[in-house]
């Protein structure tokens, strides 16, 4: 048999794979779209817990009420955010609701046709499956990831602690409740195809390099900060650059020349 007679073969099986592995992305989907009031008690219970933990653990115990609240705003504060980003942004999103396409368009990649929006949610590729499904995943993960990194990084502080230690647990606590927000927020946009997500993923990805500059910058500035500290923050924040860099030199790629992210948030479909 021929080295060619082989491709028909080859193609038949790749084939039946992507469909196999666009089923599953499917059930993926379905079971987050059906499973996240579980997920949110969940999220809410296991954060509780490990807050609980790494308060209980903190070398400077506070004696004072309103210290203590203090102290415990910010665990609160950050695992309501996720909550707070999902709620807002499912009712700002109907399921049925059909978005009109922004009308700057950005990605100017490859040659498309455009779609009218009941024809691109009639297309084969409209949704977030297949590979999407990894991004929808990946978004969610990013909020126990990050907090999780926080409380084994930042132990708790009282008002007793100098100033460089009061910093670094203020600006490291509002950084991860503001990424928290964003990328629940992005999930929802994926979830329900809203055409904004790709800017709005944009958007979340600046603001976490943004906040890494601006946490090392305030740090930095305040006194007596310890050379040790200064240097394990230091590869704490680069790491943070490096996941965010190399998410968007996986993701961007993907975000432009898909031909499912563009039939689903850009209604447009690769020109004949």
């Amino acid at each position: 048999m021929s080295q060619v007679a082989w491709f028909p073969t080859i193609q038949a099986i790749l084939n039946r794979v992507s469909n196999r592995l666009g089923d599953r992305s499917r059930h993926v989907v379905r079971a987050l779209q059906s499973r996240m009031e579980i997920l949110i008690l969940f999220w809410m219970l296991l954060f509780g817990v490990a807050a609980a933990l790494r308060f209980a653990s903190s070398g400077a115990p506070s004696r004072v009420a309103t210290d203590l609240v203090r102290m415990l705003l910010p665990y609160g504060l950050i695992a309501l955010a996720p909550i707070a980003g999902y709620r807002i942004a499912m009712a700002s999103i109907p399921a049925s609701l059909l978005p009109a396409r922004p009308r700057i368009r950005l990605a100017h990649f490859d040659r498309w046709r455009q779609l009218d929006p009941l024809g691109a949610r009639a297309h084969p590729s409209f949704g977030p499956y297949g590979f999407m499904a990894s991004l929808l995943v990946g978004l969610l993960l990013n909020v126990p990831m990050r907090s999780v990194e926080f409380l084994l990084a930042v132990p708790a502080v009282n008002q007793e602690a100098p100033v460089w230690a009061t910093t670094i647990f203020q600006m490291m606590a509002f950084d991860v409740l503001v990424m928290n927000f964003l990328y629940a927020a992005c999930f929802v946009m994926a979830l329900r195809s809203m055409p904004l997500f790709p800017r709005m993923l944009l958007f979340a990805w600046a603001m976490d390099l943004l906040l890494q500059v601006v946490i090392a910058y305030r740090v930095a500035a305040a006194p007596d900060l310890p050379a040790p500290i200064a240097h394990s923050l230091g590869e704490l924040l680069g790491g943070n650059v490096t996941k965010v860099l190399v998410s968007m030199l996986v993701w961007i790629p993907y975000l432009l020349l898909s031909e499912r992210v563009n039939v689903t948030y850009r209604s447009r479909a690769p020109a004949d």
